[in-house]
């Protein structure tokens, strides 16, 4: 398992970055603009982080702006934790067999959500390509809120 990256979101983008990146030195590493979705991510890295691992590898921040205005309050603004590991098949059976609710399952092979005893949201992704979907991920339903 490889820790990825946080996720806060941004009422005012142009502010965030300024504090970010101009105040507290993150570097940009990416954008993403999603039209369809209406939103764009923002990933930021430690300089320091960066020179060690490459800026594709860096730990990162991840800040999320929803185009639609929206007030953030009771921690909405705080997104999720996100981990690559190397079998998300095997990884969500482990954590079902702990006890841990699927709230997501990783029904594309790639990507699945799980919250915390606390409601931490956490992601997890496939390293490297999607693994093919099969059952039971496959039709099983989400639960809750991730």
């Amino acid at each position: 398992m490889r820790y990825l990256h946080t996720m806060v979101r941004a009422r005012d983008l142009t502010e965030t970055l300024d504090f970010y990146c101009n105040k507290l030195g993150l570097v940009e590493t990416s954008r993403y603009d999603s039209e369809q979705g209406r939103f764009t991510l923002v990933f930021l890295a430690a300089p320091g982080d960066i020179a060690e691992s490459g800026d594709n590898n860096a730990p990162m921040v991840e800040i999320t702006h929803n185009w639609d205005p929206e007030e953030y309050d009771g921690g909405r603004n705080f997104g999720h934790l996100a981990y690559r590991v190397d079998d998300i098949y095997a990884t969500c059976q482990q954590l079902m067999d702990g006890g841990v609710t699927i709230n997501r399952p990783p029904r594309d092979g790639h990507m699945a959500f799980v919250r915390s005893p606390d409601g931490i949201s956490i992601e997890l992704l496939q390293a490297g390509e999607s693994l093919a979907p099969q059952e039971p991920w496959t039709s099983m339903p989400n639960t809750g809120s991730w």
